[in-house]
């Protein structure tokens, strides 16, 4: 089928598309983050610094500490060197109390706004952008940079900060390499890579992560109590802490998602320590927050979810893709079969016949969550969904389609991951899915619409923002957000990449910024 480059009813002239690319191109260098920015990277907002104080930065205890201080001395001034306070990660997590940066050794791109770090599943979408823009050695040095964290913090990380060494985030490490390999075909450096890349996979098929019951994985941060940039930086206008919001809603509402007292002790109006081991694993989850496993997901360590479980779907057969270009046969025969040991595990437990949507399913209860929300597309997009799945998944479509693209949710709870909002990446996985099994226009409607919203927004705000109001086509979001932070952040990494893909599916003539501008 040939790809039309605009419907035409479409508000994506050429001066739009233009100053979109132009937008995400330039934005690019101040997104970025190397040893000589190390003082702007440490600055953060989300937690309690004295003023005037040195930031700290912590480096990992398998690194010499004076070749990494002569490597800061060389690109940093005296002046910039003092303002920081470079220190050993002790072994024992909990010992930290002055948080700080987490060292990383070469570049990398934060989010942007008040995440002025680098993050776990931003980092994909990201990296789609650059290699769109041909900022081919800073994709490369991206997953060079997860490839470090797993060697020396042990997992791929939330974000390069000491508050998120207990949790990850949705694994999409071998979804990286892969791209820029199609890029670079560099066997060397995919070699050296992949048993780092295994490593990682083991993260999530061990226990408190796997789930022996079901044979699927799921979100288990570990670490106690509230997570310290929560209580620092997510405050409401009347100073209340989000944990304190929560805290009432529990006091002041009937909820009947869950058993609230696991959650929420009523005699002395404290939440327990189960729900905040279930905050962190929301948090780990990427989708903070959603009432997608009951108010606040206070009860997502008992399920496992669609998204996760694809993405490790897709990682297995990443990692048989890797072994084949590595002529591994014996290898690529394992973890083609680990892929459909999980195909089989997921049609058991998260297809839904009777909705025709995937849903996550409760180990704890024995029972798939009705819950409609976005990652119901994901199956698609994997090569999961059979012909009748994915149409039956397409049939709901109506459901989650809105003016600006696609609700998170079809329920409004006041979070930020539910409806009337639309993130990037799960337009994403959508329109990709729907591609993928054949909807193609469906796929092209959706992101046009997206697109769209975007373009509209930078013209009358300037610049890009992390989430949309998909419904009201608006970055306005502060005033329907109840839960969480509410701010709506400006750059932002992961809009911009997925943006940038979805210009290249509505004009397929079009290669590269590079090649558009020569």
């Amino acid at each position: 089928m040939t790809l039309t480059v605009f419907s035409p009813a479409s508000e994506l002239t050429s001066w739009r598309v233009n100053a979109v690319r132009t937008y995400i191109k330039d934005s690019w260098p101040t997104l970025s983050r190397s040893l000589r920015h190390v003082l702007q990277a440490a600055q953060d907002e989300k937690v309690d610094h004295p003023p005037g104080a040195p930031w700290p930065v912590y480096i990992s205890a398998q690194e010499d500490f004076y070749t990494v201080a002569d490597a800061l001395l060389a690109v940093l001034s005296p002046e910039e060197f003092a303002q920081i306070d470079l220190r050993v990660l002790p072994a024992d997590y909990d010992q930290i109390t002055d948080h700080g940066l987490l060292y990383l050794p070469h570049d990398y791109v934060v989010p942007g706004g008040r995440f002025n770090e680098m993050y776990g599943w931003d980092s994909y979408f990201i990296v789609l952008g650059l290699l769109w823009d041909d900022e081919l050695l800073m994709a490369k040095s991206m997953v060079d940079q997860l490839i470090y964290q797993v060697r020396h913090y042990g997992t791929v990380l939330n974000a390069n900060r000491t508050y998120m060494l207990n949790r990850s985030q949705p694994p999409v490490l071998s979804m990286m390499a892969k791209a820029v390999f199609q890029r670079t075909g560099d066997r060397d450096w995919l070699q050296s890579l992949l048993p780092v890349i295994e490593r990682y996979y083991y993260y999530w098929m061990v226990p408190p992560h796997f789930n022996p019951v079901t044979g699927l994985s799921h979100y288990r941060a570990l670490g106690r109590g509230p997570a310290p940039e929560v209580v620092s930086s997510e405050r409401d206008a009347a100073g209340r802490t989000h944990y304190d919001r929560v805290r009432e809603h529990f006091r002041d509402h009937a909820v009947e998602d869950y058993d609230v007292s696991l959650f929420y002790d009523a005699d002395t109006d404290q939440l327990t320590d189960l729900y905040y081991q279930g905050d962190r694993s929301m948090r780990e989850s990427g989708f903070d927050i959603t009432n997608r496993f009951g108010p606040f997901s206070a009860d997502i360590i008992h399920y496992s979810p669609v998204c996760l479980n694809v993405l490790l779907y897709q990682m297995e057969q990443d990692i048989a893709e890797f072994h084949r270009c590595l002529n591994h046969d014996w290898e690529d025969q394992i973890w083609e079969a680990r892929a459909q040991h999980r195909y089989q595990l997921i049609n058991q437990y998260l297809w839904d016949d009777q909705a025709g949507l995937y849903f996550d399913y409760n180990a704890h209860t024995g029972q798939r969550r009705a819950y409609e929300f976005a990652t119901t597309f994901m199956p698609l997009w994997a090569g999961l969904a059979s012909p009748y799945q994915a149409k039956r998944v397409v049939d709901n479509l109506w459901k989650f389609e809105a003016p600006g693209g696609l609700l998170t949710s079809t329920l409004v709870s006041g979070n930020q991951w539910d409806a009337p909002f639309g993130w990037a990446p799960l337009q994403w996985f959508a329109v990709q899915g729907l591609k993928r099994n054949g909807y193609h226009t469906e796929a092209i409607r959706l992101a046009e619409k997206f697109v769209q919203l975007v373009a509209q927004e930078l013209e009358r705000t300037g610049t890009i923002l992390e989430k949309y109001d998909v419904q009201r086509c608006s970055s306005e979001v502060a005033d329907d957000i109840q839960f969480g932070y509410s701010s709506n952040e400006i750059g932002f990494g992961w809009t911009n990449g997925v943006v940038s893909d979805f210009l290249a599916l509505l004009d397929p003539t079009t290669q590269s910024w590079a090649n558009q501008a020569a």
